[in-house]
């Protein structure tokens, strides 16, 4: 059973106004040509609009952003670090398509070969860094399929680091893109590498020009992964942020790059135009969840993250917030754990809703615990 807690708002200067809706917008709300795209926010990871957004299709080369998380995963955690220097196999140095003609034995840094592999979609330095962090590739794409499906990514199999090839093993889904672009995208590091448009590896001798042109004409792009094969056709999971907002467009099987980038670039524009960040105010105060069988006997709510919520419209009106929450939860519980929902409306309609989690762990007492609290409140201690 649950309980609805409401209080009333008037936020000023948050900037809410406009048309609401509770679902995202779909197939004719935009003239979106790819038959899969999605639309994201990064932070919250509210989904609006999909197209085909679970329909499994070929990733090509944008399968590497999965590749590019585990690397930048890696170096975050000091298994390995930037001046690493990888030598190229036989195997890495055999691979064709995008690339940038390894030899055999070449010595290159783990800094060198993450550029490479986000500026031009290099498959023999995404096989070279696989052989590197895992021994093979093979069980480097065990850990891609790992990672997925901690992620969520329910309808993606990898069989390779590249999309390269053709293989109906090979699957993933505009949605599940966007979720593997999410978290990648909130590495910083990532970042400083996807968004270089030009640069030179080789000492200079070699130049790399990126493959999601996007980074240069499009405000505020932060990448991501361009991708393209026969099968796959053109693929796309692009990026941008703008005052601290920032967005994922995933397009899958566009006709032509661009058709590819006018859709992702159509999916941006509408999100930048349409929806805001929004944090609550200053003097609004979560409520605090009931604990049963816990050290304490309440626990304080929090937002997670920075606190913000989307908001769909730019104006100057008011929202009001409601919480939904349990009459009670049970000890334990874990910070982090999800306990209720903040919901927001305005003029009666639903334009935001994000989940309440506990700001802290919470443990169980035992048997003499319990027996002590409930002599206190008979003596009315």
């Amino acid at each position: 059973m649950k309980r609805l807690l409401s209080f009333w708002l008037i936020l000023v200067l948050l900037g809410v106004s406009g048309a609401a809706w509770a679902e995202p917008l779909r197939d004719g709300d935009l003239k979106i040509s790819a038959p899969s795209a999605v639309l994201m926010e990064k932070e919250t990871g509210e989904l609006l609009y999909e197209k085909g957004a679970h329909k499994r299709r070929p990733p090509a080369s944008v399968t590497k952003v999965m590749t590019l998380l585990l690397i930048v995963e890696d170096i975050e955690s000091g298994k390995i670090a930037l001046e690493d220097v990888v030598t190229a196999s036989a195997r890495a140095a055999s691979f064709g398509g995008s690339c940038v003609y390894l030899e055999e034995g070449e010595r290159m840094s783990v800094d060198e070969m993450l550029k490479c592999i986000a500026v031009v979609s290099a498959n023999d330095c995404a096989v070279a860094m696989a052989e590197h962090l895992c021994g093979s590739e093979e069980v480097f794409v065990e850990r891609m399929n790992r990672r997925a499906a901690e992620l969520g990514m329910a309808d993606t199999h990898f069989t390779n680091c590249t999309g390269l090839f053709e293989d109906p093993e090979h699957y993933t889904t505009a949605y599940d893109i966007a979720l593997m672009s999410r978290e990648l995208v909130r590495h910083e590091l990532a970042k400083h590498y996807t968004t270089i448009w030009m640069d030179t590896i080789r000492g200079g001798a070699f130049g790399l020009s990126n493959t999601n042109k996007l980074v240069y004409w499009y405000n505020g792009c932060t990448g991501l992964k361009t991708g393209y094969t026969s099968q796959a056709m053109y693929c796309l999971a692009a990026t941008a942020e703008r005052d601290g907002v920032e967005y994922i467009a995933v397009i899958m099987h566009g006709d032509s790059i661009e058709s590819r980038n006018a859709d992702a670039k159509a999916l941006l524009n509408y999100a930048f135009a349409n929806f805001t960040l929004a944090p609550l105010p200053a003097d609004a105060e979560l409520p605090e969840a009931s604990v049963e069988y816990g050290a304490l006997p309440s626990l304080p709510l929090t937002l997670g993250e920075e606190g913000r919520f989307l908001l769909v419209g730019k104006g100057g009106e008011g929202c009001a917030f409601s919480y939904s929450l349990p009459e009670r939860v049970s000890a334990p519980v874990k910070a982090g754990e999800e306990i209720g929902t903040l919901i927001v409306t305005r003029g009666g309609e639903e334009i935001a809703r994000r989940p309440l989690a506990a700001a802290q762990s919470v443990e169980r007492i035992g048997f003499w615990g319990i027996l002590g609290r409930l002599a206190g409140s008979l003596v009315g201690l």
